[in-house]
């Protein structure tokens, strides 16, 4: 099995050849700040006592506070969130918002658990960090089964515990407790911005444009509702069950409707089913991978015939299939451009909080669009000068930056 924490590595040692970065400053960069593990215990309803392993891993703060979801999980590791805290660092570099990276998560099955448990797990997590946490310190948001309401009562748990009344010490809260307006759709939306920047610099037509997603989650579900909006064909949808295939095209509000009904995407009226790898190696123009980590492998990658790859999860492609995809020339927009809405709009909260602003979604997702297209065009251009992979180019502008930032600190 693939490791998270070696490929993030492994992808940095990679990147300070590139820019011949100092190895004492990429032997610190390699390992977080700060790891947290602990354990959690909680009152189950049946008034039983159930021990829960936890983590916030806290990579680097040198260009501002940490910054990372919390996933509930049952597969949550610390090679995981160590790699993705990293990870967190160099997206919030290329997003260019002042945070470092950081994450956080609890080894759970949440389906596991009633309302009333979940609330006090949430509540449990938040006492044993609330001294490493902080609006100016570290400031965690939602992930994979984490939602609004598990932010707001980490919130209020966090206020209780510190007596900071800050909202700015959490992001994807809900709308009414100081969330921001956008944030939903912040992580999908802003996919797709960067694959119409990708088509402009590529001189794509548009006309008859083909796209495959994989995962129909909260990000997949927005990134085919706005590609669809802008004229784009979605010919292929997947969930964890399986997917499905129509060649002349497929409403994705409808598939997400028949989701909802039947618990499933097979079985749509007008489509073909078909099965997670196959969906990965249709000929489209555009795959986008946003379900799980490391589905794009040494094992398929030369069966991949896509055009352009969008990453939309976290760390879809190894780093071997890179270098597959690349000598193939598939070009794939990296996870940490490509799906850097959603921390970019976290970002926007924090702010709207801490300045006691509230701005309308159309001021939410302009200011996110002119900032992600910005981003894509200088990893677009680093990636021509350097002749290397996108996720290479990305990388090089992150670490530069984040080495810029650590270097003005006081060792």
């Amino acid at each position: 099995m693939n490791d998270p924490y070696l490929n993030a590595q492994s992808q940095l040692r990679s990147v300070a050849k590139l820019i011949k970065a100092d190895e004492e400053i990429i032997n610190k960069l390699s390992i977080p700040d700060k790891l947290l593990t602990l354990s959690l215990p909680v009152r189950m309803d049946n008034g039983s006592i159930r021990t829960f392993i936890a983590y916030r891993s806290q990579h680097n703060n040198s260009r501002g506070p940490y910054k990372g979801g919390i996933r509930y999980h049952h597969l949550v590791n610390e090679a995981e969130v160590k790699a993705l805290s990293m990870w967190m660092s160099w997206k919030c570099a290329i997003a260019d918002i002042p945070y470092g990276g950081g994450k956080g998560g609890i080894i759970v099955d949440p389906r596991e658990l009633s309302a009333a448990e979940l609330e006090r797990l949430s509540r449990a997590y938040v006492k044993a960090i609330a001294h490493d946490i902080g609006p100016d310190l570290d400031v965690p948001a939602p992930d994979v089964n984490t939602t609004p309401q598990i932010m707001d009562w980490m919130l209020d748990e966090y206020i209780k515990v510190s007596g900071n009344k800050s909202k700015a010490t959490f992001t994807g809260k809900s709308v009414d407790n100081g969330g921001s307006l956008g944030r939903t759709e912040a992580t999908g939306y802003g996919g797709v911005y960067v694959m119409e920047e990708l088509l402009k610099a590529e001189k794509v037509k548009k006309d008859n444009l083909t796209i495959a997603i994989q995962g129909i989650g909260n990000v997949g579900y927005y990134f085919a509702s706005l590609a669809h909006k802008n004229g784009h064909k979605i010919v292929a949808i997947s969930d964890s069950k399986g997917g499905i295939y129509n060649a002349k095209g497929i409403d994705p509000k409808l598939a997400l409707e028949f989701k909802q009904k039947e618990g499933r995407l097979s079985g749509m009226e007008g489509t073909k089913i078909i099965g997670n790898e196959q969906l990965l190696e249709l000929k489209v123009d555009v795959l986008v991978p946003s379900a799980l980590e490391n589905v794009i492998n040494a094992d398929n990658a030369d069966k991949i015939k896509a055009r352009y790859i969008i990453e939309m999860a976290n760390g879809p492609i190894t780093p071997e299939a890179d270098e597959i995809l690349f000598s193939k020339k598939i070009l794939s927009v990296p996870d940490v451009l490509a799906n850097s809405g959603g921390v970019t709009v976290s970002y926007f909260e924090w702010y709207q909080n801490i300045h006691n602003e509230k701005w309308s979604k159309e001021e939410v997702l302009k200011k996110l669009k002119d900032n992600i297209t910005r981003a894509f065009k200088q990893t677009y251009s680093k990636r021509k000068e350097l002749g290397v992979n996108m996720r290479m180019a990305a990388y090089a502008l992150a670490v530069a930056k984040v080495i810029e930032a650590f270097k003005k600190q006081e060792l």
